[in-house]
């Protein structure tokens, strides 16, 4: 069956959209006597590139780059129009220093295309075909500079017109986008992070500075009055909405169910009205409050459906992994290793009752149940109960090392076609790691790996790792 659409949402902060990159191609007027109409005919093949890569991203070709105040002027209005990335193309040999003020001050991600117009050199070339294929020395001039001037940025070398190529640009463009996002990131937090749980600790300051994600905090009072002055409408119409697409435990009551949903949609105006794509809530800060009946479960799931980041316990760096989960990937889900399966060779993966439905069995119903919870001392929150889908998937946990270090811990390998749990009420899958639960485990924690983590379906560690090559973050594969 298929799996249902989440109720829309007009959070900007949330929206995706394609990867906007711009092409900034390098030359020189070096060559103007030589080969007359050779600024056109190179600029008509930046034109050609663009075309081919068109369904990767939307492209702004800006006209050749040929001098510093070119650079500088296409370079500032890429930033202007909210680009996500800046692709470097050769159109011959540049000279670097032409280049390199303007990209060391460059705020957007930038990867550097060793490509030219022709795949082959031919018996046929004349010094006008050397002239506009010599771009692979200008690409070593100017990765050169970049690389003193520590310039984050990745490098694809390729026939431009190749199957290889586009999926590589389609990577970064990706990679791009989803670094460019969290650097405009907002991560609400309602109440205050999880009492001596180290691991999800960061310096707010450092983080601002170096990924982008800013900490809003938000009071539980401003969701209490939030989710009170709802219209009667907005909750009846998102009732009617969960009727529809998943099982309802006919247990749940009326008030249960409204509880709950004003509670989504409480949290939900509440992100939009700060500008919020991510957020955390901690058990404690809702159950000690005093105002609340019960947790939001049920909300979190939907939420993370829409697109926005989530994480539990007032974990900041596992919300904006989630994020961008989201945005690299498509579907982040949040969850964490519970137990480990020997016989299996695997981990049971699962958290208190949150988890991105998207990534549910599409031959079972997602199913909106009863259940009880003893964390929180409050009463029975609705929960969305699912299994994971059978198939690839990738694990990523972002780790503050101190300082201006940050770590992404990444594992590849599959959810498993387990058996059933039948006692166990919230979502839940069994992930087997690729170099095994042994191997795996091992480097995870001399990596140090945190307890909370993004799951996305599919192989993605080169995708993360593209990204962390734009963040300057270590990547540690396990």
């Amino acid at each position: 069956m298929p799996l249902p659409t989440p109720p829309a949402t007009d959070n900007p902060a949330v929206r995706a959209h394609r990867p906007r990159v711009g092409l900034l191609g390098i030359m020189q007027p070096l060559y103007d006597d030589m080969i007359p109409g050779i600024t056109e005919h190179q600029a008509a093949y930046a034109d050609r590139v663009a075309e081919h890569l068109s369904d990767v991203a939307e492209w702004t070709v800006a006209p050749p780059v040929r001098g510093r105040e070119d650079a500088e002027r296409v370079l500032r209005s890429f930033e202007a129009d909210g680009l996500d990335g800046v692709l470097v193309v050769m159109l011959t040999y540049g000279p670097s220093l032409r280049v390199t003020r303007a990209l060391s001050e460059l705020r957007l991600p930038v990867a550097l295309a060793n490509i030219q117009p022709d795949p082959a050199v031919s018996a046929s070339w004349d010094m006008d075909d050397m002239t506009y294929n010599q771009g692979i020395h200008g690409a070593q001039d100017t990765a050169n500079a970049m690389v003193r001037s520590g310039v984050d940025f990745d490098v694809i070398t390729g026939e431009w017109q190749s199957p290889d190529f586009v999926a590589r640009v389609d990577r970064w463009a990706r990679a791009a986008h989803t670094v460019s996002a969290l650097r405009r990131l907002r991560v609400g937090v309602f109440g205050y992070p999880m009492n001596g749980m180290g691991d999800a600790r960061v310096d707010e300051s450092t983080l601002l500075r170096k990924l982008g994600p800013e900490v809003h905090v938000i009071a539980p009072g401003a969701l209490h009055r939030t989710m009170a002055a709802l219209p009667e409408q907005e909750v009846r119409e998102l009732l009617s909405w969960e009727d529809e697409v998943f099982d309802v435990d006919t247990r749940l009551s009326e008030e249960e169910r409204e509880d709950h949903v004003r509670m989504q949609l409480g949290i939900e105006r509440l992100l939009v009205e700060s500008g919020c794509g991510a957020y955390s809530t901690h058990f404690d800060a809702i159950g000690e409050d005093g105002r609340f009946a019960r947790l939001p479960m049920a909300a979190a799931s939907t939420l993370m459906a829409q697109g926005y980041g989530f994480a539990g316990e007032g974990d900041v760096l596992a919300a904006s992994v989630v994020y961008a989960g989201h945005r690299l990937a498509g579907d982040g889900h949040f969850t964490e290793m519970y137990a480990m399966d020997f016989p299996s060779d695997s981990i049971l993966m699962s958290h208190m009752g949150e988890g991105n439905w998207r990534l549910a069995r599409e031959d079972e119903p997602v199913r909106l149940i009863k259940r009880s919870l003893g964390i929180g001392g409050l009463d029975d929150p609705p929960t969305l109960m699912f299994r994971y889908r059978p198939g690839p998937a990738t694990l990523a946990s972002l780790v503050f090392l101190g300082g201006e270090r940050f770590r992404l811990v990444v594992a590849e390998g599959e959810v498993l076609d387990s058996p059933e749990l039948p006692a166990l009420e919230m979502p839940y899958g069994q992930f087997r790691p690729a170099s095994g639960v042994r191997g795996c485990m091992d480097a995870w924690l001399r990596a140090g790996g945190t307890h909370h983590m993004v799951m996305n379906s599919g192989h993605i560690a080169q995708d993360w790792r593209v990204l962390c090559e734009l963040a300057g973050i270590e990547y540690v594969p396990v």
